[in-house]
């Protein structure tokens, strides 16, 4: 997974009138968890923008004026309810021998002959929560729909990979096509000339469960 580098500065004060003179400054009050303690770091909002403002999933190095380096991940962050501006925001440390829970994007590949028939494409799980080791969370999780027709559906249990854990029930609808009023008697041909020249397996129906949460270090 690509990392963003974020570099910054140890906060000596983190009390308010520090914290309001920061953000003043254009800077984000940051902190660093699962280390021995937490980390008060401060760093450019703008060093955010390509890892907050982004549907892709990325890992962060934060790098501090002493020197000291650190993988991390994002946790949680805050937003000013009127401006949009970042407040604040959580990072969790990553080792290499411990998971950690991210969401992924996932990223749809190939045309559905569902679509193709007026049928309707919905995109049930634009994210999927996966557990990993740090050095194998994916970028993002590939769901091929070429083979999608109408009232079909193509659940997580279709997705399930030896390098993670997703964290959701396999039968977690991530995608599915649903017909329109006006497709149904197309979609109806297409599976008699299929049938003629030996139609392709169909998928698994299912709706699915609620989403996860963000990012968080798991033991």
């Amino acid at each position: 997974m690509k990392s963003i580098t974020i570099k910054g500065s140890q906060r000596e004060s983190v009390g308010k009138v520090s914290t309001k003179a920061l953000r003043n400054a254009g800077k984000v009050p940051c902190v660093l968890y699962g280390g021995d303690k937490p980390l008060h770091f401060s760093a450019d909002e703008l060093a955010f923008r390509h890892l907050v403002y982004t549907p892709n999933a990325h890992t962060a190095v934060i790098e501090l004026e002493d020197g000291q380096k650190f993988d991390a991940v994002l946790q949680d962050i805050q937003f000013h309810p009127v401006t949009d501006k970042i407040l604040h925001i959580d990072f969790y440390q990553l080792f290499e021998d411990k998971p950690v829970t991210m969401n992924i994007p996932v990223r749809l590949e190939g045309n559905s002959p569902g679509v193709r028939n007026g049928g309707r494409l919905l995109f049930r799980k634009r994210k999927l929560s996966i557990k990993a080791l740090p050095n194998l969370l994916p970028d993002f999780i590939t769901v091929d729909i070429s083979k999608l027709r109408i009232g079909g559906t193509i659940p997580v249990e279709t997705l399930l990979s030896d390098d993670y854990t997703i964290l959701h029930p396999d039968s977690t609808a991530v995608v599915q096509v649903k017909a329109s009023r006006t497709s149904v008697d197309d979609e109806e041909e297409e599976e008699e000339e299929e049938g003629a020249e030996g139609a392709e397996g169909t998928e698994a129906a299912a709706e699915g469960a609620a989403e996860a949460p963000a990012a968080e270090a798991t033991e």
